[in-house]
């Protein structure tokens, strides 16, 4: 097993990596950091820009030290990784995309099984960058995992062994979710189950074999991907998931959309670990 997480040295990092290694123990980890302009934090750029004579000396004292100042916050995520019984290595790297493209480049260079990252707003999305796991989820061509740092004890509790639970539809897209998430949690429970929006099986041509296994729930009142997503998200509640599984693209009519609506929303509904398998 492989995982890369992005780490800022955050609570929502930190979460990240207690959470990602309870799902995933004993996994190798590359712990990465990206550097983004301006590079150096808020502090050390001001420091330097009062101590460096001129333009050309505040550019390389800036590259020097910045680098060295990400390569002692990426080492505080490793120890963190190695104590939560991670075998860990370090990766910083610069980036004019953002902290999102460019953890989702990152991934489409290493092929880890699973690209793990924190979040920091309402919700397992994120609040920041707009969002850096929201565009994480949206590009990344690997699993995501999406950590939320707000998470209370029975969520905690339940991450360490909790049950899988994963969406499905019918679709494509739920079917590699299933498939992943039995592949990525081989001695876990999971839990297929479909929620009842009056659509399932509505076409001979989708498979639906996991729907006619799964569990059934009733759709919230209201329509649309927000009360799908609330009946999945109330279901996890139900059986203390560890961890909830969605595929980023379902039988949705809106294709332009790269990440499915239920997905956008349930990441939007729930402070449980959220993974998002990517579609083909």
């Amino acid at each position: 097993m492989k995982v890369v997480l992005g780490y800022d040295g955050s609570l929502a990092a930190n979460a990240a990596i207690s959470s990602g290694a309870a799902l995933f123990p004993a996994a190798d980890a590359v712990v990465v950091y990206l550097c983004t302009p301006p590079f150096g934090s808020k502090g050390l750029r001001a420091r330097l820009r009062h101590s460096a004579r001129n333009v050309d000396e505040l550019i390389d004292l800036v590259d020097s030290e910045s680098e060295r100042e990400a390569a002692r916050l990426v080492d505080s995520g490793v120890i963190l990784a190695r104590a939560a019984g991670w075998h860990p290595e370090a990766l910083v790297k610069r980036t004019w995309a953002g902290e999102g493209l460019g953890l989702a480049q990152v991934a489409e260079q290493l092929e880890p099984d699973v690209l793990i990252v924190g979040a920091r707003g309402i919700g397992a999305t994120d609040s920041k960058l707009g969002s850096v796991s929201d565009l994480v989820v949206h590009h990344a061509p690997r699993a995501v995992l999406v950590v939320s740092q707000h998470m209370v004890s029975a969520e905690y509790d339940a991450v360490a062994g909790g049950p899988v639970v994963v969406g499905v539809d019918g679709s494509a897209g739920s079917d590699r979710a299933l498939t992943a998430a039995r592949a990525l949690f081989p001695d876990r429970e999971v839990i297929a189950v479909a929620v009842d929006d009056g659509n399932i099986g509505e076409s001979a041509a989708v498979d639906s074999t996991a729907v006619e296994t799964a569990h059934r729930v009733r759709r919230f009142r209201g329509s649309g991907a927000g009360a799908t997503a609330d009946a999945l998200v109330a279901f996890a509640e139900e059986q203390r998931a560890g961890v909830v599984v969605v595929g980023s693209r379902g039988r949705s009519a809106l294709k332009k959309v790269l990440l499915g609506s239920v997905a956008t929303a349930t990441l939007q509904r729930t402070y449980r670990p959220v993974l998002v398998v990517p579609g083909g």
